[in-house]
């Protein structure tokens, strides 16, 4: 390791400041490094990965720690460090790059590029012979001959300005059934009817996916669904994938069957997660999805929530350069902790003496059996051996505690915030609990106060006391759904109103006059080689899907046609691409499906709102927006200022007459 740092030093990003002794000269994106590659004209190196990035922290160690690949790079390029986790704009231009050249893409991302800012050449992983040879060949290129660097550049810059163009749809017939099974009949052909998931590895969570097949299957009142979604939490619930012992869900396994994980917990998975374990909660009553939820809010809010209520980043894979070193156990640990009661639970967590990771003869904590079933098959009664599960879970936690933890990401960004926030607010109503709602609350509540521009936008980012990044859509896109969910909670509606606000900024600054999607960068943000949209859903729901659905609940809930038009144009431009490939447009499938069955609008009104919407949320009703108070100006609520308690069913701008119970409003609401 350098003694001297490089400029990075200055960065916020943990990412960038791990590579701040580097004896590459790393530069952070800015007009500094560019204007040096301009002037100098040398090619500009971008190298883009996050903090628990287990691959990038070995290309890290084998390339940009070494002196002799560090000459290279210094004498050739301008060198360029990139958290994509800050910059996804930046990332999402040369990630597509890289798949244009190599048909495929991830991280590390390696790119090489024009002094323009053009990529020339680029992949992932490097090993270190190797990536001193393409840096070699690529120098002696803009070297020799500029002109064939020049055509390179060419192609693929109109290939990345081109891709994923979305045209209006102006011939939009009435969504029916029809549209719906012909996306997701051949979908079911991928479900793994064994281990749940997809039949592939590695796997993932892919929470958004399963939220639409929950909602499919109550809707359309479809088996195969059903049974894949509900099997498919059950797995991550009970494997590797997600830590028995403390909460919260890895961000892949690396087998199919969720043995092994991919150790990084990441804050969009985990908040993502906590919204669909409760959903799967209210729609199964299944009490293994319950404690998924309440382990992995204790779990955020043990180690994730900074001082301000904010929620951090992500927790690295490896401690002390070991690949989950931090989660795994020995059966002699194992034993020591838990003492007369290890033969018990050895047996339950699938812990034996040669290891359940046979690569690293070690065990990964994970189960076969829920606790009912083991309690039986022991002769246990089910109350005693919960307590045992409690108490091992306890020990084993405090004893892990000691050991030397994973690096912490502990940059708060807005978009990833919003899913916690959304998560918190949603178990707060599923489960009647006061706490969740105050944690979900304090996080909005600081992001409005001091995350916000001087023109009235977000900040993407916080950490030591600063936000410096301007937000990008998904910022917005899931800040107005946070706030959608707050306002569900507890009907106060100065949240609907900054999420109008919000929306109405997004509308102003991130409008494309060619198509009826969004940019995913504002009109005044810095000018990059291309503008794209954020359209396919992918481990976090594209900011295009979810921005049309926030369109689509505030035009209900204001009576804003203006809205309710941009949502349905933006459905109608996507939807021929929806059947393609289900999966990646999961979200977009969830708008779909929400205007075949219909959206129920239930308004609540009178003293009593707070216990009628208590006995509602005991009730699955996916497809709905609920309001309530006696003095609003919501469209819905205006003029209803009845003492008595009442509940409106409505739909399509009809609504029923009032009911006074929960049971005779159930009796309106559609599927």
């Amino acid at each position: 390791m350098n003694t001297e740092p490089n400029s990075l030093i200055r960065a916020s990003s943990p990412y960038l400041l791990q590579h701040a002794y580097n004896p590459v000269k790393w530069y952070e994106w800015g007009e500094e490094a560019l204007q040096k590659a301009r002037k100098e004209n040398k090619l500009i190196l971008v190298s883009i990965g996050y903090s628990a990035c287990h691959w990038c922290h070995v290309m890290e160690r084998e390339c940009f720690e070494d002196h002799e690949v560090a000459e290279v790079m210094n004498n050739d390029f301008v060198c360029i460090k990139v958290d994509r986790e800050e910059r996804p704009d930046i990332d999402q231009i040369y990630m597509l790059a890289i798949q244009l050249m190599t048909g495929s893409g991830g991280w590390p991302l390696n790119c090489i590029c024009l002094p323009d800012q053009r990529p020339v050449y680029g992949g992932t992983y490097f090993r270190k012979h190797d990536w001193i040879n393409i840096l070699l060949n690529v120098a002696g290129m803009w070297a020799n001959e500029p002109e064939k660097a020049l055509q390179y550049a060419d192609r693929l810059t109109d290939g990345i300005r081109n891709a994923e163009k979305i045209i209006p749809n102006v011939h939009v017939s009435e969504y029916n059934k029809t549209h719906l099974t012909e996306i997701v009949e051949p979908w079911k052909r991928h479900f793994d009817m064994a281990e749940g998931g997809y039949n592939r590895s590695p796997k993932f969570p892919l929470p958004n996916n399963w939220q639409f097949m929950l909602r499919y299957s109550h809707l359309m009142e479809d088996d195969a669904t059903h049974v894949s979604a509900l099997m498919t939490l059950e797995k991550m619930a009970m494997g590797g994938i997600y830590d028995q012992v403390g909460g919260g869900f890895a961000r892949y396994s690396v087998d199919g069957s969720w043995h092994v994980p991919h150790f990084e917990k990441m804050l969009y998975d985990n908040g993502q997660l906590i919204s669909l374990y409760a959903e799967a909660y209210q729609y199964s009553h299944s009490l293994v999805f319950k404690d998924i939820v309440t382990e992995t809010i204790a779990w955020l809010e043990r180690e994730m929530t900074s001082p301000e209520g904010l929620f951090y980043s992500a927790l690295d894979a490896d401690s002390e350069g070991v690949e989950g070193k931090f989660y795994v156990w020995s059966q002699e640990e194992f034993d020591a902790v838990l003492g007369d009661d290890a033969h018990l639970l050895r047996d339950y967590f699938q812990v034996t003496e040669e290891g359940n990771w046979e690569e690293e003869e070690t065990n990964i904590l994970l189960r076969k059996f829920t606790e009912e079933e083991y309690a039986e098959v022991k002769g246990l009664q089910i109350i005693e051996f919960q307590q045992k599960i409690r108490a091992a879970k306890a020990k084993l936690l405090a004893e892990r505690d000691k050991r030397i933890k994973p690096g912490l990401d502990d940059k708060c960004l807005t978009a990833w915030n919003a899913m916690a926030i959304k998560g918190l607010a949603e178990s707060a109503e599923i489960f009647n609990d006061p706490h969740y709602y105050a944690l979900a609350k304090k996080a909005a509540e600081f992001i409005l106060a001091n995350l916000r521009t001087a023109d009235g936008g977000l900040f993407r980012n916080f950490k030591n006391g600063k936000a410096t990044i301007s937000g990008f859509l998904d910022d917005y896109a899931f800040f107005v759904d946070a706030l959608i969910a707050l306002y569900q909670s507890d009907f106060d509606e100065r949240w609907l109103q900054e999420a109008k606000g919000l929306t109405d900024y997004v509308l102003l600054n991130f409008e494309d006059k060619d198509s009826p999607v969004l940019f995913y960068t504002t009109a005044g943000g810095e000018a990059l080689i291309a503008r794209k949209h954020e359209i396919m859903d992918n481990v976090i729901p594209s900011s295009n899907s979810a921005m049309a659905q926030n369109l689509q609940k505030l035009g209900l809930l204001f009576d804003e046609q203006r809205y309710t038009d941009k949502a349905a144009a933006m459905l109608a431009a996507v939807h021929p691409q929806i059947k393609t490939y289900g999966s990646a447009y999961s979200n977009w499938a969830i708008q779909l499906l929400n205007e075949v069955a219909g959206t129920n609008e239930i308004a609540i009104t009178g003293a009593d709102t707070r216990e009628i919407k208590k006995e509602l949320n005991k009730h699955y009703i996916p497809n709905k927006v609920v309001l309530g108070g006696t003095n609003s100006q919501l469209p819905l609520l205006k003029d209803k200022r009845s003492i008595e308690t009442k509940i409106y069913i409505c739909r399509n701008k009809t609504c029923q007459l009032p009911v006074t119970t929960v049971e005779e409003a159930l009796q309106f609401i559609i599927k």
